[in-house]
């Protein structure tokens, strides 16, 4: 299974770069990149500051999918 998730498409609509994202969470830029490629699994404290920044839940911001 892959989480996949809509960090990217989010923050492009609310017109926030990454560096702006990742100061308003309190990450780097790299881990705002590293979420937005799928290679980093963000912590439950940080999926939730997440989904608190975009307006939208967890469920929202993040989907399991099966590898078929």
């Amino acid at each position: 299974m892959k989480l996949k998730n809509k960090i990217r498409e989010m923050r492009l609509k609310k017109g926030y770069s990454q560096v702006e994202l990742a100061d308003m969470i309190g990450v780097s830029r790299q881990t705002i990149i590293s979420i937005e490629k799928g290679i980093c699994i963000p912590s439950t404290l940080l999926a939730l500051k997440l989904s608190k920044t975009f307006g939208k839940t967890v469920n929202e911001l993040f989907t399991i999918s099966s590898k078929n």
